[in-house]
């Protein structure tokens, strides 16, 4: 049959031989927008309404994503407009974690028409600079949490997100604006080391290291003000849910929307996983990787996943480059990692962790010989990279079972045997088990 995937902008048409079972993010019908956002903002969670939460006698930080994220900022910021346009001490922090500055455009995208009124009261996260740094105390993991010093200064604060899951932190939002977001590159490191944990991943959240961590620093800010707006977006970003007001409560109350949009059930796993990073997450390999990680999911042992990324920045992280490259396989990169850890690693140990057990390829704009050497086949046609996959895989005396993924780093598989429309399901993965049940009550047989 014929399939169009995405490729960058782009989209392509492809044939895929075989048994195909299309995996894609929840396609709910979305209200009006406007409306979303104004009912979360007239009726928070355990807080005061927004524009009862700030005073004009108080200094207020507005912390919002960087570009790299689809947070639909510019729409937030549009309703909450009256409010900080007549406020005489607003600043606005971009939580940029580790990652570079802001270019133009990606400030452009993040404030939309209001850019301009609000530009020299715009400041980058720049977690290198360690004058900028307050030393909040140690985490129970032993993370040295230090933070961007314009957070503890300000009066009032108010976060603006999006969630979705995280293959590591569980989830993005919430208290990730915080820890990575503003935190210093040290704290950073040391928090993305727990990565590396096993009870790390998608969907996972009480007992996951990184997310423990994540709290702990919002708990050494003390009783810090803070007005949350979170956003839970569609597979192809329209605004599908709004919960404002405590941190703690509108972050668990998206987590519920964010599961059923991007948690979507798979019967059975396939040899063959077509993962697609779609624009703008395909940036470079390294914010790609995210929907590798989702694919694994749905890959059989000795299969063949499919990256599917324009990666136009390249590879992106330096460091995560030189460490799969570094070593001849992924299991000598997985020995060197337990030797020492640094920031970027995490992703290393999540793809070599992959190519111990699985092929894996991708259809980029990189060049083949950087591929090459993280043990990658590189592809620049899709169409190749699928008709080798089912040549593969019939080589080894098995017919061609292909899971598409057209928005891989948005959408977590679920293996599963029966799903109800009362919500019941009979969980036979082990992603995130205690997180689903916890959330929202699903039953285990």
């Amino acid at each position: 049959m014929r399939y169009e995937v995405h490729y960058g902008r782009d989209t392509v048409e492809v044939d895929i031989e075989g048994e195909v079972d299309v995996l894609v993010p929840y396609d709910p019908e979305v209200g009006d927008e406007a409306e979303l956002i104004r009912r979360a903002l007239d009726e928070p969670i355990d807080s005061p309404r927004f524009e009862d939460f700030v005073s004009n006698d108080r200094s207020l930080l507005v912390i919002v994503n960087d570009g790299t994220r689809p947070t639909p900022t510019a729409r937030i910021l549009e309703a909450l407009h009256p409010t900080l346009s007549a406020h005489p001490d607003v600043r606005f922090l971009i939580a940029t974690g580790a990652h570079r500055a802001s270019n133009e455009e990606e400030l452009r995208f993040i404030f939309g028409d209001l850019l301009d009124e609000f530009r020299d009261r715009i400041f980058d996260h720049d977690a290198n600079a360690d004058r900028d740094m307050v030393h909040l105390g140690t985490s129970k993991n032993g993370t040295e949490m230090y933070i961007n010093r314009m957070v503890p200064e300000a009066d009032d604060v108010v976060v603006i997100s999006s969630v979705e899951p995280h293959y590591f932190g569980g989830y993005t939002g919430g208290r990730k604006s915080f820890l990575p977001g503003v935190a210093s590159r040290r704290t950073i490191e040391q928090n993305h080391r727990l990565a590396l944990s096993n009870r790390s991943r998608a969907l996972a959240l009480e007992g996951n290291p990184v997310h423990e961590d994540m709290m702990d620093a919002l708990t050494a800010l003390g009783e810090m003000s803070v007005f949350s707006i979170q956003t839970v977006l569609t597979g192809d970003h329209r605004l599908y849910a709004v919960a404002a007001g405590d941190l703690h409560g509108s972050f668990y109350s998206a987590v519920e929307h964010a599961f059923r949009i991007f948690c979507v059930p798979l019967e059975r796993r396939g040899n063959i996983v077509v993962t697609v990073s779609p624009y703008p997450m395909d940036v470079d390999l390294y914010q790609s990787q995210k929907a590798i990680e989702n694919g694994r999911y749905a890959l059989n042992n000795g299969g063949v996943l499919i990256l599917v990324s324009r990666c136009p920045d390249g590879i992106g992280d330096k460091t995560f480059f030189d460490l799969l490259s570094s070593e001849p396989t992924p299991q000598e990169v997985l020995y060197r990692i337990n030797k020492g850890y640094k920031l970027g690693w995490h992703k290393a140990a999540k793809m070599a962790q992959i190519g111990v057990w699985a092929e894996v390829w991708a259809v980029t704009e990189l060049d083949d010989e950087s591929l090459d050497a993280i043990n990658i086949k590189p592809y620049h046609d899709l169409q190749t990279a699928i008709d080798d996959a089912v040549a593969h895989v019939r080589t080894r005396g098995r017919e061609p079972r292909t899971i598409l993924m057209p928005s891989g780093s948005l959408t977590v598989p679920v293996l599963e045997d029966t799903v109800t429309q009362g919500g019941w399901v009979r969980v036979t993965s082990d992603v995130g088990v205690d997180d689903l049940l916890r959330v929202l009550d699903i039953h285990i047989e």
